[in-house]
């Protein structure tokens, strides 16, 4: 029988591998890992601990995960990363571990993350998550689920983006992004609803139009946030419309960096007061 670990990995006795692991050459695991079945470590691939990672993901050649954070306040506390199931981390993307005591760096299930993408300490992705080559992500960046974010580009610590999110390449990254919209430039402006992502992820024909009814509320009325806010109570209950309106709402509170306006600053923008 073809053994699955290539005879020049270095994999530490504690490391709990299932059978069904594949690793290439030279790859380097250590004492505080754990991999689920049928998951493909590429060759050059480093893994340290505490690293806990699922099933069925492809790790290319050159990742490094569970690593240190790169943040100067970190002691030595035992914090880990976590990964789900189904994910393609491709070639030199950096997950690094959370900063604090019982904190933790969080990759949730089928995402792909391109070459070379850096996962900071603390940041949280929810699932189906596409992050394109050379992106940065600083640290305690949160990315809801089915966020798509375009090649070359840079995010802020402590952004939050919302789900069904798109943000364009090579943009500026530096408040929150709201559920839903397509973000773009430097500095980011809300540009449109990303309605190839919403008709992808199923929506209907009546969600989509109630979406399109708080867009012009938020984006093309002169109504400052907290009006606008008001307004996107009276057109439903409808849960996409909860989420985005809950989003808002979170974004301006104090530890937060509030959400990306509109297109131009005054007229046609949402700014937090």
């Amino acid at each position: 029988m073809k053994t699955l670990i290539h005879p020049t990995a270095v994999i530490h006795p504690q490391a709990e591998l299932h059978p069904t692991v594949r690793v290439g050459p030279y790859a380097v695991i250590g004492e505080q890992v754990t991999i689920g079945a049928h998951t493909h470590i590429g060759a050059h691939v480093v893994i340290e601990g505490p690293t806990n990672i699922g099933v069925d993901n492809r790790i290319f050649p050159g990742a490094a995960i569970g690593l240190e954070p790169q943040d100067l306040k970190y002691k030595g506390a035992a914090s880990r990363v976590r990964i789900g199931d189904g994910n393609q981390i491709r070639e030199y993307v950096t997950i690094n571990r959370a900063t604090d005591e019982g904190e933790e760096t969080i990759l949730g299930n089928n995402n792909l993350l391109m070459a070379y993408v850096h996962v900071a300490h603390n940041c949280v992705l929810g699932d189906n998550v596409v992050i394109a080559n050379g992106v940065a992500l600083a640290g305690h960046v949160e990315i809801e689920s089915r966020v798509v974010v375009g090649g070359v580009l840079g995010i802020h610590q402590f952004v939050h983006i919302g789900r069904l999110a798109m943000l364009g390449g090579m943009s500026r990254v530096d408040r929150d992004v709201p559920p839903y919209m397509l973000i773009e430039g430097n500095p980011s402006r809300v540009r449109s609803l990303n309605l190839i992502g919403l008709k992808r992820a199923g929506m209907n024909k009546d969600e989509i139009a109630l979406l399109k009814k708080a867009f012009r509320v938020l984006y093309r009325s002169s109504l400052p946030l907290t009006e606008a806010l008001e307004q996107l109570d009276l057109l439903g209950d409808d849960e996409h419309l909860q989420h985005l309106r809950r989003f808002l709402h979170l974004s301006t509170g104090a530890k937060r960096r509030g959400p990306i306006p509109g297109r131009s600053k005054g007229r046609h923008s949402v700014e937090s007061e």
